[in-house]
């Protein structure tokens, strides 16, 4: 594989060699690592293509059919087919293609739902929630009365690292939220929609599905869908799913006026035509039958992945799990998780150094890492490939906490090894 390099961008080469060279750098650092950052993935040349269209030169706030600038003729249709495109995707009544990205399309859910100071309620960030559930730093918990639910303690026998719905119910009788949230960005295990639906309608709250980290894996069917039981759906268009850096809102009908409303003029000024664009073409992908053979082998790579990493003694959350991604403390290895993520980084194994529940140790140091599959699967790594993964892991955290750079040195050469036969999509060849 021929790796790429800035003369692959020659019109940014040309006016900004210095920004084209960081670009060229990056485009090598993609082709040679194994990244398994579970939030990232790699996008089709199509999609890239979409990204970078003269889309990018049009203002257009409004709606199709309803904008405050004229010239809108083409913008409207490529609107119009990312909406129906997702509609058909993922069987919903409304959506909305326009929010910047994952944060501002739940800041907009507030806003059509709920005034400040009112009661809201998500999984807790240290126990795999998001940012934007209410968690206090974020303006989503300065701004509303957060309370935030968590999973069970103990061994996972006793279902230690899974939601405890009890719990869940009781909080929201108790507090009668006027928003739940379920989802998360660590959450290695099949959600319940249909337990948070029940408990929403008791309680009497707007229930949000965040479905940013599997979005790809419910329009592949590979996960289950929110559709039935929640009010809304909220994801980013990354991820799993394959798409540019933005984000959607899906809804029923009864809610779609005060989801647009709350979007524009509520948050956003004119949307990115450009990445709505390159939201239709993923989704458009993502409707074919190879994209469902993508997401299915996303996790069936991950189940792989954990298997053998228990097998080599790994502390898993929750003891495995069920979509794209894996938690894993590393406490019994004796190293913590911004060390050996570090030290997996220098051995190119990109993955982010993260909290697990009930974890001692401060956000900034914690004592796990968070690792996925989507990227890998991309590229066409396979069942067959996880065990030199977790093997691959197994060596970089042996050497952080030894401090063997040399071992790491090694493990760099035989992971850029294997990527150089499994091209990644969107890169230049």
């Amino acid at each position: 594989m021929t790796l790429p390099t800035a003369s692959s961008h020659p019109a940014l080469t040309a006016a900004d060699p210095e920004l084209a060279a960081l670009v060229g750098a990056e485009e090598r650092l993609q082709a040679d690592t194994l990244r398994l950052i579970p939030s990232e993935n790699y996008v089709s040349q199509a999609v890239l293509e979409a990204s970078g269209t003269v889309l990018q030169n049009k203002y257009s706030e409004g709606y199709p059919g309803r904008r405050y600038y004229e010239g809108q003729q083409n913008i409207d249709q490529v609107e119009l087919l990312a909406i129906a495109r997702a509609k058909a995707l993922f069987g919903v009544e409304h959506a909305n293609v326009q929010p910047y990205s994952g944060s501002p399309a739940n800041l907009a859910v507030y806003l059509a739902f709920a005034e400040p100071g009112d009661t809201v309620m998500g999984m807790a960030l240290p126990m795999g929630g998001h940012l934007t559930h209410g968690w206090g730093v974020s303006a989503t918990g300065k701004w509303f009365r957060g309370v935030q639910y968590g999973v069970r303690k103990g061994p996972i026998s006793e279902g230690g690292g899974l939601v405890d719905f009890d719990e869940v119910r009781e909080l929201a009788l108790k507090e009668r939220p006027k928003v739940i949230f379920c989802g998360g960005t660590a959450l290695p295990r099949t959600i319940d929609f249909a337990a948070f639906g029940e408990i929403a309608r008791e309680a009497g709250a707007v229930l949000v599905a965040d479905v940013a980290h599997i979005a790809g894996l419910i329009a592949g069917g590979a996960h289950p869908s929110p559709v039935p039981h929640a009010d809304v759906i909220s994801t980013t268009t990354h991820k799993t799913l394959r798409g540019p850096r933005g984000a959607m809102l899906m809804s029923r009908e009864e809610h779609a006026k005060a989801i647009d409303k709350a979007v524009f003029p509520g948050l956003q000024g004119g949307p990115h035509n450009q990445t709505t664009a390159a939201i239709a073409v993923a989704l458009h992908e993502a409707a074919q039958p190879s994209f469902r053979d993508y997401a299915h082998a996303v996790v069936a790579n991950a189940k792989a992945l954990a298997e053998e990493l228990l097998a080599r003694g790994f502390d898993l959350v929750s003891g495995g799990t069920d979509n794209h991604l894996i938690l894993m403390d590393l406490t019994p290895k004796d190293v913590p998780g911004k060390i050996a993520a570090k030290a997996l980084d220098r051995a190119g194994i990109v993955v982010n150094y993260n909290t697990v529940p009930y974890d001692p140790r401060k956000p900034f140091d914690p004592s796990g890492i968070r690792i996925g599959t989507p990227s890998l699967t991309s590229r066409g790594l396979g069942v067959q490939d996880m065990a030199a993964v977790a093997d691959w892991i197994d060596r970089g955290v042996t050497a952080a906490r030894s401090g063997d750079e040399d071992a790491l040195a090694v493990i760099r050469s035989e992971v850029a090894a294997l990527m150089s036969a499994f091209p990644a999509p969107g890169l230049p060849a």
